[in-house]
């Protein structure tokens, strides 16, 4: 079967999609990529696909875990270090939530606007 369609990027809200831009290109190593509408920023992947960033000034972050404001979606990252992908990304403003269902094969954190995302182990 042919595929309808090729996947080109995925698009959070954020109030402020410049620092959430910032904090993604830090964990990704992408290049922040502005459009013409500050309210949209994309990064520039060399992957093909990449991630986006649009303007929501009412956003409200979601609860992981939760049901009063799921999620609706995540990102995972692979990293060859839990613990030393941990370190950085804290660093760069991520926070670590609470529940942790398989720390020992990955990590949910928030990013700044307080989207959950993972860091998985990679083999």
């Amino acid at each position: 079967m042919s595929p309808i369609a090729k996947f080109s990027l995925v698009a959070i809200d954020s109030r402020d999609p410049l620092a959430l831009a910032e904090f993604y290109a830090t964990i990704t190593g992408w290049r922040i990529e502005p459009w013409e509408d500050d309210g949209w920023i994309e990064l520039a992947s060399d992957a093909g696909a990449t991630i986006a960033f649009q303007k929501a000034p009412e956003h409200v972050p979601p609860e992981w875990p939760g049901d009063t404001h799921p999620q609706q979606l995540h990102l995972d990252f692979d990293v060859p270090d839990l613990d030393e992908g941990e370190r950085r990304v804290l660093e760069v403003g991520a926070r670590k939530t609470g529940f942790q269902p398989a720390p020992e094969n990955f990590r949910v954190f928030l990013d700044p606007a307080g989207h959950p995302f993972c860091l998985v182990r990679s083999d």
